[in-house]
């Protein structure tokens, strides 16, 4: 039998998948949006994590597993016209596939248990590309978690949940803590807490990365400000050997956290 398509991009069901764009009802709600085939696919990994799926019949049929995967867990599938599917994504061009799903965000003490090896805080980042691609890097670099402090970006905003790729269904994600709070956290956990900063007395090439790390990554701006330095053990700048003024912040983040990671493992 025929599924009905979902085409009226003013239905109850559209507008209240829509209003996710915006924090406060994601907040409120408990939900929020996977856009695209990389996410929705990671999402529905997670038992539980997905509530339900809007799928293009050209995207439901161009990725058979994704599909397979959701009706094997008894995740609801709607078919949606086009015009609903822009109505709905983030994009310029949807993929034509996007799940609503459950906020994944885990407590402090159980994301960065004793133990942890590596760890990166958020403080005042408020680009969700930066963000994201923080997220994704540090799945990549083989992180512990990755902790937004109550001053950054929220991880479930759409620009940041595609720019993780994702990543923000692989490892725990810590919101909301204060960062000194955060900084408190890891350091009982047996963590050393390095500050990425451009005004660093220490650069990464002298640095001690051999134990158990947890760096702070500013905002893109303006960095970190002097009261978040002061909770560090050690600020660390990223040597810049040719012209350029500085580096971007996620690619800054990724070359302290590779760099942990390498040493980490050669030790």
């Amino acid at each position: 039998m025929a599924r009905a398509e979902l085409t009226n991009t003013r239905s109850p069901r559209v507008k209240a998948a829509k209003r996710l764009a915006k924090r406060a009802f994601r907040e409120r709600d408990r939900i929020f949006l996977a856009e695209g085939p990389q996410a929705v696919r990671e999402a529905l990994k997670v038992p539980g994590a997905t509530v339900e799926l809007y799928a293009t019949a050209e995207a439901e049929n161009r990725h058979p597993d994704i599909a397979a995967a959701a009706s094997e867990q008894g995740v609801p599938i709607h078919l949606t016209s086009g015009e609903v599917m822009a109505e709905l994504a983030q994009t310029v061009t949807p993929q034509g596939l996007l799940a609503v799903c459950r906020l994944v965000h885990v407590p402090l003490a159980e994301a960065v248990p004793a133990g942890s090896r590596l760890v990166a805080l958020l403080a005042h980042v408020r680009d969700p590309g930066n963000a994201g691609t923080v997220l994704r890097t540090a799945d990549a670099a083989g992180a512990d978690a990755v902790v937004f402090t109550d001053a950054s970006v929220d991880p479930y905003n759409g620009k940041c949940v595609r720019a993780s790729a994702g990543s923000l269904f692989h490892l725990p994600v810590v919101t909301g803590v204060r960062v000194a709070q955060a900084v408190a956290h890891v350091r009982e956990a047996g963590m050393r807490v390095l500050a990425a900063d451009g005004a660093g007395r220490v650069t990464l090439d002298e640095a001690d990365l051999s134990g158990p790390t947890a760096w702070i990554f500013g905002n893109e701006a303006w960095g970190l400000p002097e009261e978040v330095l002061a909770l560090a053990d050690e600020v660390v700048r990223v040597p810049i050997y040719g012209k350029a003024e500085s580096l971007n912040l996620a690619t800054a983040a990724g070359v302290c956290l590779y760099a942990s990671a390498r040493v980490q493992r050669e030790k």
